[in-house]
């Protein structure tokens, strides 16, 4: 079986809710990526073999968002694309197959990430075309119907996290505190420059100026422990999910650029972690890496559930 490599990775910077990022279209936010990553690996467009990219709020995006993106950003229109919808692990899944296609041969080298503008999110009328009427039972917000509301179950996804805190005694002040600690180590990161490398300034339009967005919009940067505690719950008004231990509502695109060892241009490319299962497979444990990533942050008390199966976890 192939090996697979990452030999680049780039994103946009994490636009807040209305903010910055808001004007650009996930197709445009996710083009960006893909020029970016071509230019900073200088792979040739007409090797790479597809896309692949998730993205959960298409209502009015157009046909294959991904192939938009593909095409926007550069490549040929002989390279496949194809637009991923596993909820909040679209983009993870992306990276999942590309990786088989790969390792299967169907594929060299592929793109693959997610890209998503949640401000643009469409309110959607239904039963518009028999003629009826804006109201409260058939104007339907996107943003929360189709990424943020649980089909089978009829409720919130906030509602989910009360339900495991309970049932897994995930307190409101453990939630509180994994939360914070989140935010301070990414606006540290964001303090020291950590970020840079990664992030594709994007030129944008701000009070009539042009403005370049280089810097993420979140996470707050006076968020403290005290300030967490005064918030309500957002779902339940005797639970312990607010809006300070939820993750925020955001614009922005990220992807990398995977190929088969045996294609790979030389040496230092960057290594990945692996999911538990996979580290069975290889008989590795999680304590073999020092970098861990959980593909649904969006909660804390889901992800204290996460990492607590992963005993190297420090927090």
């Amino acid at each position: 079986m192939k090996e697979v490599v990452i030999v680049g990775a780039l994103r946009t910077p994490i636009g807040c809710f209305q903010g910055t990022l808001a004007r650009h279209s996930a197709v445009e936010l996710g083009s960006m990526v893909v020029k970016a990553l071509i230019d900073r690996t200088g792979v040739d467009v007409n090797a790479i073999d597809e896309v692949i990219l998730g993205q959960v709020l298409t209502a009015g995006a157009g046909q294959n968002p991904a192939r938009q993106s593909a095409i926007k950003g550069g490549l040929p229109n002989t390279v496949s694309a194809i637009t991923i919808n596993d909820v909040c692990g679209s983009g993870l899944k992306a990276l999942h197959l590309a990786t088989q296609a790969i390792q299967c041969g169907e594929a060299d080298i592929v793109i693959a990430g997610g890209q998503e503008n949640m401000s643009r999110a469409p309110h959607v009328l239904n039963d518009s075309r028999t003629g009826a009427l804006p109201n409260a039972d058939n104007l339907v917000d996107s943003l929360v119907h189709d990424g943020l509301w649980d089909a089978f179950n009829d409720y919130h996804i906030g509602v989910t996290a009360e339900n495991l805190a309970r049932e897994y005694g995930i307190s409101r002040e453990l939630q509180d505190a994994y939360a914070l600690s989140s935010q301070q180590k990414a606006r540290a990161a964001i303090d020291t420059g950590r970020f840079k490398d990664e992030i594709v300034p994007v030129v944008t339009q701000r009070n009539g100026q042009t403005v370049i967005v280089d810097t993420d919009e979140q996470p707050r940067a006076d968020a403290s422990a005290e300030g967490l505690a005064l918030l309500h719950p957002a779902f339940d008004s005797l639970g312990s999910v607010t809006a300070g231990n939820a993750s925020s509502i955001n614009d922005g695109a990220a992807a990398v650029m995977m190929m088969s060892e045996a294609k790979s241009p030389g040496s230092g490319v960057a290594s990945v972690g692996a999911h538990p299962r996979v580290c069975q497979r290889r008989r590795r444990s999680c304590a073999d890496g020092d970098c861990a990533s959980i593909c649904h942050p969006a909660l804390s008390g889901a992800c204290r559930l996460a990492v607590g199966g992963c005993r190297s976890y420090r927090s």
